[in-house]
């Protein structure tokens, strides 16, 4: 296999891979911060501010993995 083959496979299992745990993950965090919502209206606004942190915090994962398939993909080879 060519190396720039390689290195464009792994590119692309790191990207589909490093995707699935972050859209799972606000998936779920979305999901039940709706549904306390919709059990407690008064405490939306807490609730709000906290999904988006965790959110945030989660989707670092798949911006990690976008940088490790950017390196793969345009770092020189030596």
């Amino acid at each position: 296999m060519d190396v720039l083959a390689a290195r464009a496979l792994g590119a692309a299992l790191c990207m589909g891979i490093g995707a699935i745990g972050p859209g799972i993950g606000e998936g779920n965090a979305v999901g039940k911060a709706l549904e306390a919502m919709a059990r407690q209206p008064e405490m939306a606004g807490t609730l709000r501010v906290n999904m988006i942190l965790g959110c945030a915090i989660t989707e670092t994962t798949g911006i990690y993995s976008l940088v490790v398939s950017l390196l793969l993909m345009f770092l020189p080879i030596t």
